[in-house]
């Protein structure tokens, strides 16, 4: 026998709907980068990398294409490390206990990173070797 779906229940912690939710994200936005530039040394290190390669992303001879990805590249870098830190955040929260699980939390976050800054990296090259 079917029975009625059951209604989702609301959430009065959600906040606002339509242009006043817009808004609302953007401010959480701009406190995340904040509270990211201000706490995390490793962010800040990637915005002055970043910031150094956008400079010589207008000082070589790419084209748009190459411009393009490198600039999304460069993104990617920096939204992994946003999660990462994010990650961080919450099992410190949760506890700083030493526990295996936290452990391969932020292991996985810095490994994602990691991995963002190789694909740069390997971007950047083939930009340079004109590949």
């Amino acid at each position: 026998m079917m029975t009625e779906p059951q209604p989702i229940p609301s959430n009065d912690m959600k906040g606002k709907r339509g242009v006043q939710r817009i808004i609302n994200a953007a401010s959480y936005s701009k406190d995340g980068l904040i509270a990211a530039y201000r706490h995390e040394a490793a962010f800040r290190q990637l915005i002055i990398l970043h910031g150094v390669l956008l400079i010589a992303l207008w000082c070589c001879d790419f084209d748009g294409i190459t411009r393009m990805i490198l600039i999304a590249a460069s993104f990617v870098s920096l939204i992994t490390e946003l999660f990462n830190t994010g990650i961080e955040a919450v099992v410190d929260y949760i506890s700083l206990e030493k526990h295996p699980l936290a452990k391969r939390a932020k292991d996985v976050g810095s490994a994602a990173q990691m991995l963002a800054l190789i694909m740069l990296a390997i971007l950047w090259i083939m930009a340079l070797c004109g590949v």
